[in-house]
């Protein structure tokens, strides 16, 4: 298993998505022990954002993550496109930080563009990074036409990954988005890696040669999904669960080292796309 790295911290390229956690209160004490059982496997980037269930999500995160050392940990927060000006992002910041009972973020990721200017919201983050109060920024679902934008910028060589829709059913950024990521050597960073359970409509479990190789490994369909996402070493997967043997299992993921064998299999029934296709979203 190799890690990520991603500015100049290099990290476990499993991690773990917390969209609608912390919602539900019946549901709390089970996610809480999944996120602290994940870390205690070896998670390090955990992803969240202000708009999961208007800060529950991050809430749930910092009571999650007390017992653990700070340092080791990679935290990731979003902030609204209505939030990215440089008058409002300071204060969704702060209020992210004080949900995450925490000084700092790792990484600070623009959720999806809008209309306030790339610009300013550049601007916004250099000045929280140079406040201390986080140690990088990115960005969330920018297709290649975005990224071409903000790169040109001034700064804009800062932004440090893209957290986008990336699974093998939807693989349709290995065309255009992930040659110009790794051109400009920014890991991905990639949700709903296991199309959130096979509940996107790609009948993922359900492909003969997908159940053949996991066969093979001793592992589910979802580990090989995992396997696949992270096999350039330059990926980070952040799935979603509040499962805690769903949570361990995504960790063991990162022990599956499929071969070029399995990768043409895979190809063959999900190839990779040959001209550009729109960007996946949620």
């Amino acid at each position: 298993m190799k890690k990520v790295k991603i500015a100049e911290r290099e990290v476990f390229p499993i991690g773990l998505g917390t969209w609608n956690m912390g919602d539900d209160k019946e549901k709390y004490t089970q996610e809480l022990s999944a996120v602290r059982s994940g870390l205690e496997a070896g998670i390090q980037v955990i992803d969240t954002a202000e708009m999961y269930g208007d800060g529950n999500s991050e809430s749930l995160v910092g009571d999650a993550i007390k017992p653990f050392e700070r340092e080791k940990l990679y935290l990731v927060s979003k902030v609204l496109p209505n939030n990215a000006s440089k008058k409002q992002l300071p204060i969704s910041l702060d209020s992210s930080l004080k949900r995450l009972k925490t000084d700092y973020l790792d990484l600070y990721l623009l959720h999806w563009q809008g209309r306030i200017p790339i610009e300013e919201t550049i601007e916004a983050m250099e000045k929280a990074k140079m406040q201390g109060k986080i140690k990088s920024w990115g960005v969330s679902n920018f297709d290649v036409t975005n990224m071409t934008k903000l790169l040109k910028l001034p700064n804009g060589h800062h932004c440090v990954t893209n957290q986008v829709r990336y699974n093998l059913g939807d693989r349709g950024i290995d065309f255009d988005l992930v040659p110009m990521m790794k051109e400009h050597n920014m890991p991905l960073m990639a949700y709903a890696p296991v199309a959130r359970g096979d509940r996107l409509g790609s009948d993922l479990t359900k492909q003969k040669v997908l159940l053949d190789i996991s066969q093979k490994y001793s592992a589910d369909v979802f580990q090989i999904l995992l396997a696949w996402c992270i096999r350039n070493g330059q990926t980070i997967a952040i799935p979603q669960s509040g499962n805690i043997k769903h949570v361990i299992n995504n960790v063991k993921s990162a022990n599956i080292q499929l071969t070029e064998e399995d990768l043409v299999k895979i190809d063959s029934v999900y190839p990779e796309p040959k001209v550009s296709e729109p960007l996946a979203l949620w």
